[in-house]
């Protein structure tokens, strides 16, 4: 079992910054690829981006490259997403996961563990 909890949301203007944080309970963390997606209202949940286990893989979905930065930090059990030049369309509500196996990691349904979400808010 792994707990999530995210943490870091907030209201930030366009052009502005934020870094999330999900800490996971547990000592397996290093076992699992991690990931980020986001639900806007009324729109299904989309992949942001993941980290494989080591964290030397990244991967980004195409609206947030070169904006936003995932990393992690095994010794702390934490993922972080660093989001840069933030937009309105960014606002969401901003979930992490973890992923045993790395088969899916684009797809909500390859994740095992979600967070309860953080609300992020970008006013134009």
């Amino acid at each position: 079992q792994v707990q999530l909890v995210e943490s870091g949301g907030g209201l930030v203007q366009a052009g502005g910054s934020l870094r999330l944080s999900c800490v996971a309970s547990g000592r397996t963390f290093s076992s699992y690829a991690m990931g980020w997606f986001r639900q806007a209202p009324g729109k299904e949940r989309e992949f942001v981006a993941a980290i494989s286990w080591s964290g030397g893989s990244t991967y980004y979905a195409e609206s947030v490259k070169g904006r936003f930065t995932i990393s992690r930090d095994n010794a702390k059990n934490t993922v972080y997403l660093q989001m840069n030049s933030l937009k309105p369309e960014d606002t969401a509500i901003y979930y992490c996961a973890a992923d045993a196996t790395m088969k899916s990691i684009f797809r909500p349904l390859g994740y095992d563990y979600w967070g309860q979400g953080t609300q992020v808010t970008v006013s134009s």
